[in-house]
């Protein structure tokens, strides 16, 4: 093992210590259960975090012995962990490697108390009240939609599901055998959760999706700078053709005629945003109370915003979209929606609404964070009569002049008058053509690690910055 090894290791799996503080704990204990109870992780002794030097640990035997100490006495149940001490360049360093673990959730306990933690990009936090209820599931090996509710079959109807089983799979239904076999009912009769959000009573009031077309490109108050809006409850699968309905209503279809065919030019691909659109109903996080899933039209863009974060604790926009891996939330509704076929069952989701973007300049993104998932499609018509504009402006001027031009454009006043300078100063050392990590920009911004993060997202979602690959970026021509 090198220290090399670690390089390209994501921020999210890896946390980095000059030394072990044993009068503090807490510092890094909270690290080990946010790891074991996301997807694992590493932590590096003898590395500073600041400036990723490597200092070395003056006595690794000692320090491997007091970690192995304190993770078994204060991480209640135990998590499954190594040690590795290893030598680099004359220097000890000790990797704690933290496996995720069956037994969720792993706390951290001290003075009587016992607090649980999840890794969101490179930190760790607290767990919010869902995610711990969704962690104590995951130890019990069930899911929230898999929960009996307090109602017995008799008291709702699944009209709408029968009716879209015998349509999409050739399924007449019967509903002693059929319902308990999707489990939508349990051995005693009740409904699950699963069973609720099928139901066309529309009985889970988190189970929601508000719509609004706004006018231009940004938001403000519903009364008077939205030109549509809609609140839809009931079936799921009801959710789902409301949806849809609402985002063809609110969009635009334009053609052109090229030789002897007639071209036509969506607003958004159909396929892509019924795959998002599905995404957000499956996927989000039902345990988050008042929530629900946002459709948020502009003039440029559509956002498709559902409540709960990547289930492993990852932020995508950290991820290579290519390597995304598919975890269900929700199992019972992943599968009926798989039978309906409403979705893939291979998880590639990701992958195809990227292609549906193939003869756009501009591709969809991604963002996460701990409580919710945003998808964002550029408009292309909007993206197609926008581009004309912009290669018009860039014929008058050079690369360094005509980015100078674009981030006042873009950019919110809070940044532009705080960070023009270095960001001007990033540009012209990095180009269009050179990507960077966040230690770049803390670097370049004077600033730490979290506020770095804050900027390159702001930067993101300006059109300022955009993902290279892997944790890396670049500036977006």
């Amino acid at each position: 093992m090198r220290l090399k090894d670690f390089d390209n290791v994501e921020s999210t799996n890896i946390d980095f210590k000059e030394f072990l503080e044993k009068d503090r704990p807490k510092s890094w204990l909270k690290t080990v259960s946010a790891f074991a109870n996301t997807k694992g992780g590493t932590i590096l002794y003898g590395v500073r975090d600041e400036d990723r030097e490597p200092v070395g640990l003056d006595n690794i035997a000692e320090v491997s012995s007091k970690v192995s100490e304190l993770i078994n006495s204060k991480i209640s149940p135990v998590p499954r962990y190594e040690l590795n001490p290893f030598e680099d360049n004359g220097k000890d360093f000790l990797a704690v490697n933290v496996g995720d673990g069956p037994e969720t959730p792993y706390y951290y306990s001290s003075d009587g108390r016992k607090t649980a933690y999840i890794r969101s990009g490179d930190q760790s936090l607290e767990a919010p009240d869902h995610i711990l209820k969704a962690l104590i599931l995951k130890g019990q090996n069930k899911t929230y939609d898999g929960i009996a509710s307090e109602y017995k079959l008799e008291d709702v109807s699944f009209t709408l599901l029968d009716a879209t089983l015998k349509k999409e799979a050739g399924l007449i239904v019967n509903k002693d055998r059929d319902y308990p076999s999707f489990n939508l009912v349990n051995t005693d009769g009740y409904v699950t959760n699963a069973g609720l959000l099928l139901s066309d009573q529309g009985l889970l009031k988190q189970s929601r999706i508000f719509c609004t077309k706004w006018k231009g490109n940004v938001k403000g108050s519903v009364e008077g700078d939205a030109e549509d809006d809609k609140e839809y409850t009931g079936s799921i699968i009801s959710l789902l053709s409301n949806a849809e309905t609402f985002i063809k209503n609110n969009s635009k279809t334009s053609w052109e005629i090229n030789g002897m065919h007639r071209e036509e030019f969506e607003d958004y691909p159909t396929k892509a945003v019924r795959e998002a659109l599905v995404n957000a109903i499956i996927h989000r996080d039902y345990q988050i109370l008042g929530s629900e899933i946002h459709i948020d039209m502009f003039a440029d863009r559509l956002e498709i915003t559902s409540p709960g974060g990547m289930v492993d604790g990852s932020q995508i926009q950290d991820l290579d979209l290519t390597k995304v891996p598919s975890l269900r939330r929700n199992t019972i509704i992943s599968d009926l929606f798989g039978r309906l076929h409403f979705m893939d069952r291979r998880g590639s989701g990701i992958t195809r609404i990227i292609e549906s973007y193939s003869d756009c300049d501009i591709k969809p993104r991604f963002s996460s964070g701990v409580s919710n998932f945003t998808v964002i499609f550029p408009n292309k018509r909007y993206v197609k009569e926008n581009n004309i504009k912009e290669k018009e402006e860039a014929i008058m001027v050079n690369n360094a002049d005509y980015f100078i031009v674009k981030m006042y454009k873009n950019l919110s006043g809070k940044v532009r008058g705080n960070y023009l300078n270095n960001l001007e100063a990033l540009f012209n050392e990095c180009g269009y053509d050179r990507t960077f990590g966040r230690d770049k920009v803390e670097k370049a911004f004077d600033v730490k690690k979290s506020r770095a993060l804050d900027i390159i997202k702001q930067l993101i979602d300006c059109d300022i910055l955009e993902y290279a690959e892997d944790t890396k970026y670049k500036f977006k021509k």
